[in-house]
């Protein structure tokens, strides 16, 4: 009786899984086909074969159902952050779980698939996508912080460490990504310049860290 109850809501689960990435997928399709004024929950429903009931079940608007990939992304990161090896400083920890996270072929990132520069492109412009991006990212943020917090054995509502290191590592990962979305790679070989790119930014906060390091200790 057990085992049916749970293959049952396995079932359900699954099912329900395949719901919400058709509800995303059709959100992010008209959004970029249409633009996000045309792009109405009804169409987007309509689109992923359900009704605007299911929709709301699953997504608060249509901005936050296209970016359904960002709140997974920040999922996947910070499942890699928390296996990190513990004795990790918690910066160069954070930044491997992102390298991991662009590598994975069994859960690759969103923003390699074909159209993601221009969503993420997007996003700049539109003040209501903008909004919903940011709280996705500040909630990622927040579960990063938890996770850091207990890394370091400490309360990351009274230790700065945590919120600084998640802000910063967060910072630089977004600033890639717009950089990313905006053309600057060499060409569009996705995921292998997406992760170049994300490289080199990290480099980027290393170096200005080490120079203002050696700075204060030069002017001490």
């Amino acid at each position: 009786m057990e085992a049916t109850r749970s293959a049952t809501e396995d079932r359900r689960h699954r099912g329900a899984r395949r719901t919400r990435s058709a509800l995303a997928t059709a959100a992010l399709e008209l959004i970029l086909e249409r633009g996000l004024a045309a792009a109405t929950v009804e169409a987007i429903a309509e689109r992923a074969d359900v009704t605007r009931r299911t929709f709301s079940r699953h997504f608060t608007g249509k901005e936050d159902a296209a970016l359904d990939f960002a709140r997974l992304d920040g999922v996947l990161i910070n499942a890699r952050l928390r296996a990190r090896p513990p004795g990790e400083p918690p910066l160069l920890a954070y930044r491997r779980a992102v390298r991991e996270w662009l590598a994975d072929p069994e859960a690759p990132a969103w923003h390699p698939r074909p159209r993601m520069r221009r969503l993420l492109a997007l996003v700049d412009a539109e003040p209501a996508l903008f909004a919903a991006y940011a709280r996705i990212r500040v909630d990622a943020q927040d579960e990063s912080v938890r996770i850091l917090a207990g890394r370091l054995g400490t309360d990351g509502l009274r230790d700065p460490r945590p919120a600084v290191v998640a802000e910063a590592a967060a910072g630089v990962l977004t600033a890639a990504l717009r950089l990313w979305a905006r053309g600057a790679g060499d060409d569009d070989r996705g995921s292998a310049d997406l992760a170049a790119l994300v490289e080199r930014a990290y480099d980027a906060l290393s170096g200005e860290a080490a120079d203002a390091a050696a700075q204060c200790t030069a002017a001490q």
